[in-house]
C-alpha cells in the first residue's frame, strides 16, 4: 500500500509513524512544505521568553532522524499545489528548485495544518513585525527581544497564542499591550465573566488588554513605531500578529473535497467525501463529543490524536473518533486557565437546560505552604444532572479539575456519579473534599433549591438591585454593607426583616452559604448568596480601594 501524507508537524508525523508500526509494509512518504517536521508548536512563546533555551529543543526530530526511526520518507521544502483523485496523484512544487513532481497514492493523508492569518492592513512589511507559527518565527522575535531593540509591544489577538507571547515578553522586561476586536480576551473559550476576571488580573501583572479594538494600520518608517487601533495609535517597537489561524486549503478549492469553511469535512473515520483521502490535524473539521455538531480543533493534542486514529484506519482497523470538546490550558501572567465541555451560552444552544454555578475553593490543604484557590464555573443540565462542561482559573494546577471533568463529560456522566468518588488527597496535592468534588457539592445544593443565589454574570446584569447586601465575611471589606457575623446568629437579627430581600457577601462564598443556611432555619425567605464572594466580584470592593 502507497500511503502519501501531505504535512510533517504534529498530525502528519504521528499518522506516518503509527502506520508504520501498524503495517511496516506500507510504503509511507511524507511531503511538507518546510524544513522542520515535527516540531512543538505550542513551546515557540516560551522560547521567546527563554523558558525553553535552545531552538533545537522545539524540533522533536529532523527528516533524517524521523526516517531511521520510522522507516517512513519525508521530503521538505515540497509544497502540494494539486491533487488529481481519478489518477490518485499529488503535483507538488520544489520550494528551491522550482520543480514540479508528481507522486502517487493508494490513500492520501491531508495534514497541511493552517497558517496565521495576515490582516488586510498597511505597514506588515515594517521590520519588527511578526507571526508565530513555526521555529523560524519564534526566533526572530527572540532575537530582536535580546538586542534591547524592543522596549514596548502591541500583541494582536488575544487568543492562547497571544497571550502567551505576552507573558514571555512581559517577564523579559517588555512592556505589553494586547488588542482583540472581540468583547474579551480568550473569546469562546471562556464566559465573558470569566474572561474579564482575567483582564483584570494581567493588568494587575503588567499586561494591558484593551478589547473592542480593531487592528488598522502598522505605521512606521523601515521599523514598526506605531499600531493604528480603531481607538488610538498606540507606540510600539513590535508588533505580534496572533490573530488565529487559517486553514491550509486553497489547492484543493477544485478538488471536490467537501470543505466548511475552508476546513475538510471528515466522518467518524476521518476519512473525507473521497474514502481513500483522510484529514487531520489544523485543516481538518471534526465533531464535538457532546453535541454531535461539527467543529474545529486547531490543537496539538487534537491533531495528534486524530493523527494516530487515521493510521489505524489506514491500516485496516474501524477506529471511530468520538470528537473533541474544545479543551485547552494555558499559563497566563499572574494566572493558569482551562476549560472542558460547553460553556453557558453553547450549552443553551444546544437545548440543554442549563444550571451554573461559580466557587472558589482551595486549591491544596489551606495550611499547606503555597496553597492557593481554584475559581471553577460548573455547568450541568437541570433536568438530568448530566455535567455539561467546566471552567477554572487559578495559580495552580488547573489543568487537574479540567481533566476530571474531559473524564466525566465524555462518560456522560451525572453528578450523583461524581459526587463521591475516590479522589486522590494529601496536603501538598489537594484537599480532603477534592475542589471539583466540592464544586459539584455545592451545585447539587443548588439545584435541590437549598443554595439560592445570584451568580456573577446575573449581579452584573443588575439582578441584585433592590437586595441589601450583607457582609458576613471573617474581615468585613465592603463599604457601606451591614455586618452579620454567622457565629453570632442564634434567632432573628436586629434590623433584618424576615421577608427582606437580602444579598449575602463573604470572601468566597461558603461563609455566606452558612448564614443563608442559618437564616432559612430562622424564618428569613428573600436571602441570596453572591456566587463567588468578593474574591470574584472585585467591583464590591475597588471603590475602597481606590
Amino acid at each position: 500500500m502507497k500511503v502519501l501524507i501531505i504535512g510533517g508537524v504534529a498530525a502528519g508525523t504521528k499518522a506516518a509513524a503509527k502506520l508504520k508500526r501498524e503495517d511496516r509494509s506500507a510504503e509511507v512518504t511524507i511531503l511538507t512544505k518546510g524544513g522542520d517536521i515535527s516540531y512543538a508548536g505550542c513551546g515557540l512563546p516560551y522560547y521567546v521568553g527563554g523558558v525553553i533555551p535552545d531552538r533545537e529543543q522545539l524540533v522533536v526530530n529532523t527528516p533524517q532522524a524521523f526516517e531511521k526511526l520510522t522507516g517512513a520518507r519525508v521530503l521538505t521544502r515540497m509544497e502540494a499545489v494539486g491533487i488529481d483523485r481519478a489518477a490518485k496523484t499529488v503535483e507538488a512544487v520544489n520550494e528551491e528548485t522550482g520543480e514540479k513532481s508528481v507522486y502517487e497514492y493508494d490513500k492520501l493523508v491531508i495534514a497541511t495544518g493552517a497558517s496565521p492569518f495576515k490582516p488586510d492592513c498597511e505597514g506588515l512589511e515594517l521590520q519588527n513585525v511578526f507571526y508565530m507559527r513555526t521555529p523560524d518565527d519564534a526566533a526572530a522575535l527572540r532575537s530582536a527581544v535580546d538586542s534591547g531593540s524592543i522596549r514596548r509591544a502591541v500583541v494582536v489577538g488575544g487568543g492562547f497564542i497571544g497571550l502567551e507571547v505576552a507573558e514571555n515578553l512581559n517577564a523579559k522586561g517588555v512592556k505589553v499591550s494586547v488588542i482583540d476586536f472581540a468583547p474579551h480576551i480568550l473569546p469562546g473559550f471562556l464566559d465573558p465573566e470569566f474572561s474579564g476576571y482575567v483582564e483584570n488580573v494581567l493588568a494587575d501583572n503588567g499586561i494591558m488588554c484593551f478589547t473592542g479594538v480593531a487592528l488598522e494600520g502598522i505605521l512606521g518608517t523601515g521599523k514598526v513605531e506605531k499600531v493604528q487601533t480603531s481607538r488610538r495609535a498606540m507606540k510600539a517597537d513590535a508588533c505580534i500578529l496572533a490573530m488565529g489561524v487559517r486553514p491550509n486549503t486553497g489547492f484543493l478549492q477544485d478538488s471536490g473535497l467537501e470543505m466548511v469553511k475552508g476546513t475538510l469535512l471528515t466522518n467518524q473515520y476521518l476519512q473525507t467525501n473521497d474514502p481513500d483521502i483522510y484529514a487531520v490535524g489544523d485543516c481538518a473539521m471534526v465533531t464535538n463529543r457532546v453535541t454531535g455538531a461539527p467543529q474545529w480543533s486547531p490543537m496539538g493534542s487534537t491533531a495528534n490524536i486524530a493523527g494516530r486514529i487515521a493510521a489505524m484506519n489506514l491500516a485496516g482497523k474501524q477506529v471511530s473518533y468520538p470528537g473533541v470538546m474544545g479543551t485547552g490550558v494555558a499559563k497566563l501572567a499572574g494566572i493558569n486557565v482551562g476549560r472542558t465541555g460547553l460553556n453557558e451560552q453553547p450549552a443553551k444552544d444546544a437545548g440543554f437546560d442549563v444550571e451554573t454555578v461559580v466557587t472558589v475553593v482551595d486549591d491544596k490543604a489551606h495550611y499547606y505552604p503555597g496553597a492557593g484557590s481554584f475559581i471553577i464555573k460548573m455547568i450541568a443540565d437541570r433536568a438530568s444532572h448530566r455535567l455539561l462542561g467546566i471552567q477554572v482559573l487559578g495559580k495552580g494546577a488547573v489543568d487537574k479539575v479540567v481533566d476530571i471533568a474531559v473524564t466525566a463529560i465524555s462518560m456522560k456522566a451525572t453528578l450523583e456519579d461524581l459526587q463521591t468518588m475516590d479522589f486522590a488527597y494529601a496536603p501538598p496535592f489537594s484537599t480532603a473534599i477534592h475542589p471539583f468534588e466540592h464544586t459539584v457539592n455545592v451545585m447539587l445544593n443548588k439545584l435541590s433549591g437549598g443554595f439560592e443565589t445570584i451568580t456573577p454574570a446575573a449581579f452584573e446584569d443588575g439582578a441584585a438591585e433592590g437586595y441589601k447586601i450583607i457582609d458576613s465575611a471573617i474581615n468585613p471589606t465592603i463599604r457601606g454593607a451591614s455586618f452579620v457575623n454567622l457565629t453570632e446568629v442564634e434567632g432573628p437579627v436586629e434590623g433584618l426583616a424576615k421577608d427582606e430581600k437580602l444579598l449575602l457577601v463573604c470572601a468566597k462564598g461558603k461563609r455566606a452559604y452558612m448564614l443563608q443556611n442559618r437564616l432559612k432555619y430562622y424564618g428569613y425567605t428573600g436571602t441570596k448568596v453572591l456566587e463567588g464572594g468578593v474574591t470574584f466580584n472585585t467591583s464590591l470592593t475597588e471603590d475602597e480601594e481606590e
